[in-house]
């Protein structure tokens, strides 16, 4: 978002500490301050998703709660009776501005299900196109830790990645990435623009700064170099500073601007690389591994050391290479049973040991993304 570029499509997260009184329950006033600015972007022609927390803290309030439940079914109570409040208070804000909001509550499974993450992007491109406001939260009433997203800023850039967003802006209680801890490090000064990815910036990022909030500054880095793989570029930026979705819409240099890489992943393979929780693990020797990485070639099953979990045909799997380092993911054409029956062995003994040959290959390349 420098000044030569005026994206148009952009994903928008608001931390808790952004949009409630502390934890009592919703700050209006804010959530009218971001209907505001978010009216006026639409009104110069950008499209907006936003993906905002808020939802237990309000619901704690409602059930007064003073301290945050650690059981998850109260947790699920709370997030339930406090996404009403939450949908109900942005509704008013932006309908003083002539617009509408819809509602959507995902998890994991939602946007790793084929089908159903195809469903999704078709109802927000829809919603956009009828200038209505999604607003997008976890469904923490239904969610489980093996299908959560652990925390709104990665549902964030899973959301950029879907719509194949320009920007994701990510807008907390700091001024953005800083070299080392501010509160401890005099030091310590503010990064000003970096590449997204870059591993440097992770070890910058400090642990979870409130209590309220669950993801801290390295949720947003591993957030922005999540959102790169589509060619979403990520601003992490104070949400105190005045009018600062209008400022950085019109180029303005406000917090860490993190620039996605020129060379993007196509949507399907972005999709894969998306899965945040797999069924399964292939573990590959050094051949196999220097074939995927370096030769852009298929993977075979002659170079499988072992086969981790159970998972069906067309499943996704992880790919880690002899020293267990995440190399890859990918869709496999045979079980996990089929598979560990038929690992170390050249694909001309798949049928003689399967009595059938789907695929010469474990994973095609066209179904396999390089995550490193």
């Amino acid at each position: 978002m420098a000044q030569h570029t005026d994206p148009k499509r952009l994903v928008i997260k608001v931390g808790s500490a952004l949009v409630t009184n502390e934890g009592r329950g919703l700050d209006l006033g804010a959530l009218q301050n971001w209907s505001r600015q978010i009216a006026t972007l639409i009104q110069h022609g950008h499209q907006i998703i936003l993906v905002s927390s808020g939802a237990i803290a309000e619901g704690m309030q409602r059930l007064n709660w003073t301290i945050r439940p650690t059981s998850i079914h109260e947790l699920q109570a709370a997030a339930a009776v406090g996404q009403m409040g939450l949908v109900q208070a942005y509704e008013t804000s932006f309908r003083q501005h002539g617009l509408h909001t819809a509602q959507l509550l995902l998890t994991h499974d939602d946007l790793t299900d084929r089908t159903r993450y195809l469903n999704a992007l078709s109802t927000l491109r829809t919603l956009l196109q009828l200038r209505v406001v999604p607003i997008i939260n976890e469904n923490d009433t239904v969610v489980t830790d093996e299908i959560r997203f652990g925390d709104n800023d990665t549902l964030g850039a899973l959301v950029a990645n879907l719509v194949e967003a320009d920007a994701l802006i990510i807008l907390t209680d700091q001024d953005g990435l800083f070299t080392a801890d501010p509160r401890r490090d005099a030091t310590a000064t503010l990064v000003r623009i970096a590449q997204a990815g870059d591993p440097a910036l992770e070890t910058m990022a400090g642990g979870a700064a409130s209590q309220l909030s669950r993801g801290g500054m390295l949720t947003k880095i591993l957030a922005a170099k999540r959102a790169a793989r589509s060619g979403a570029d990520t601003i992490i930026a104070s949400g105190h500073e005045p009018d600062v979705l209008i400022r950085l819409a019109q180029g303005e240099a406000i917090g860490t601007h993190l620039k996605a890489a020129n060379m993007t992943l196509p949507a399907r393979k972005t999709w894969l690389a998306d899965h945040l929780q797999v069924p399964g693990n292939l573990v590959l020797d050094q051949g196999a591994e220097h074939a995927l990485l370096q030769e852009g070639k298929s993977l075979l099953p002659i170079g499988v050391l072992n086969v981790e979990g159970d998972f069906p045909r067309g499943a996704a799997v992880a790919c880690l290479n002899a020293t267990g380092q995440l190399i890859a993911r990918g869709l496999i054409n045979y079980s996990a049973s089929e598979a560990r029956k038929i690992m170390g062995l050249p694909s001309r003994d798949i049928e003689r040991i399967l009595g059938y040959v789907d695929e010469p290959e474990l994973i095609h390349r066209d179904n396999l993304v390089i995550l490193i």
